[in-house]
């Protein structure tokens, strides 16, 4: 049995029933690493000592029969932009490569108390803040589907990663996409949660964040099921209560009436909607109509001034703060990219500006909470787009094209909303998908979506790089 081809569900499951142990399971994982990461570079720091002492300390603790966490000796990945004890905190950037955290950042540590293993850390852009995840000191990542198509951003490693039978699961976060956006070029499965559900902040960190940050950016984790998802939501969702935003939400919500209704949204206001991608939400829509659902085409309410939204707060706030630090510390290919996107959606002039956003990010927010009070989720492209060649942003024009199909990953961000990304359909060697979007902390209706969605159209396989 080749224990990297198993989803966390089914490997905890085998490693609590004493069928095999956490040792064979993070060996056969590393043994993984070593069969395709020289292709792909997805993982960037591997621990393989100290994930091997891990699985023995694990196989221990079972033996004596001590209490089992839900992820007992399952091998998992962490992001380079997230604090974990002992290793960097670099986020890409050569100056913070001697950045070593002293304590976990609160999902960490969650994955830790669950009994996670941790057996390498993933790349991402250069402060995690493109669409390709390549940097100066970890170099480029590679999408095992087709190289020359970006891995996505910013959790690009981490999507790879787990693509290609790396870990079962893989961690990483999202204020504009950067989770739900490398689950779809690597065609995986990307979990984006609501505001508040995850707890998150780096002990590293000096710096106040940007408010943008604190009400746009959350966790979520890369898996190849559905139900690994459930699983991972329900490790990360471990409160911490230092960090301001963490919300003590059931994971499960009230049941809504009968009969579920969700609503489709196949072409995306403001822009160019890829036919395929169009096509993968109406896909998407027949198999939910097939198990029960009514199925509606309908937009939700104001997506073109969220899109605004967002842009007001993420380049009149977060950019503001971020933009001078890429400009000092990143590569060329991050500072080009920066500019390009200055120069197609110029920060505000005026303060009041961003003030105004905020304002009108809450009566958003009522209305898109009106909308799912009549349908449970609803179902929209991913990316506008097909996954974009690599480095595509570094030429005005291609930063163009990627921001138009950015568009729809925004719309959740920008109000604090769960998205989840599955793979539905296929264009050529890629697969196309869509993001289920839903109410606040309702990503249980997002889950059970998902789920349906997986049913019709097959649990997602590990991958050999394609070349």
């Amino acid at each position: 049995m080749e224990l990297w081809k198993l989803a966390a569900t089914d490997l905890a499951r085998l490693i609590r029933l004493g069928k095999v142990s956490a040792r064979e399971a993070v060996a056969s994982c590393l043994a993984r690493v070593d069969a395709v990461n020289p292709k792909l570079n997805a993982i960037v720091r591997r621990m393989d000592d100290e994930a091997l002492a891990q699985a023995d300390a694990a196989d221990a603790a079972r033996s004596r029969g001590e209490s089992l966490g839900a992820l007992h000796g399952v091998p998992v990945t962490t992001k380079i932009n997230t604090d974990q004890k002992g290793h960097p905190t670099d986020n890409g950037v050569v100056a913070f490569k001697d950045l070593i955290a002293a304590e976990d950042a609160p999902v960490i540590a969650n994955f830790r108390s669950a009994g996670a293993i941790f057996i390498g850390r993933t790349n991402a852009p250069a402060f995690s803040m493109r669409a390709f995840s390549d940097n100066a000191l970890h170099g480029r990542t590679y999408n095992p589907l087709d190289r020359g198509i970006s891995p996505g951003g910013s959790s690009g490693g981490a999507g790879a990663a787990v693509a290609s039978g790396m870990g079962a699961i893989a961690h990483g976060n999202d204020i504009g996409g950067s989770v739900r956006i490398p689950a779809y070029c690597n065609g995986v499965v990307g979990l984006r949660v609501g505001l508040g559900r995850i707890p998150a902040f780096n002990p590293t960190a000096t710096a106040p964040r940007p408010i943008g940050s604190l009400l746009m950016a959350t966790q979520g984790p890369h898996v190849r099921t559905v139900r690994d998802a459930r699983l991972a939501l329900s490790v990360m969702a471990k409160g911490d209560p230092r960090d301001t935003r963490w919300v003590d939400a059931p994971l499960v919500g009230p049941a809504p009436p009968r009969p579920l209704k969700v609503a489709i949204a196949p072409a995306i206001p403001g822009g160019f909607t890829h036919p395929a991608q169009s096509e993968a939400v109406r896909r998407a829509g027949r198999h939910l109509a097939a198990a029960g659902y009514v199925v509606e085409e309908m937009l939700p309410p104001d997506i073109e001034e969220v899109v605004g939204i967002w842009y007001t707060i993420g380049m009149g706030d977060v950019f503001r703060t971020l933009g001078p630090t890429i400009e000092k510390y990143a590569e060329p290919n991050a500072i080009t990219s920066l500019r390009h996107w200055f120069a197609i959606t110029p920060p505000p002039n005026d303060p009041t500006a961003v003030l105004d956003a905020y304002a009108r990010r809450d009566l958003c927010l009522f209305h898109w909470q009106e909308f799912f009070q009549r349908y449970v989720a609803v179902i929209m492209p991913t990316l506008c787009d097909l996954p974009p060649p690599v480095d595509q942003d570094l030429t005005l024009d291609g930063q163009r094209k990627v921001l138009d199909g950015l568009r729809v990953s925004f719309l959740a961000p920008a109000l604090g909303l769960p998205g989840l990304a599955v793979p539905v359909g296929s264009h050529g060697a890629l697969r196309t998908g869509v993001q289920i979007v839903t109410g606040r902390m309702r990503e249980d209706l997002a889950l059970d979506a998902g789920e349906v969605i997986e049913a019709a159209e097959g649990i997602v396989q590990p991958v050999d790089p394609a070349w």
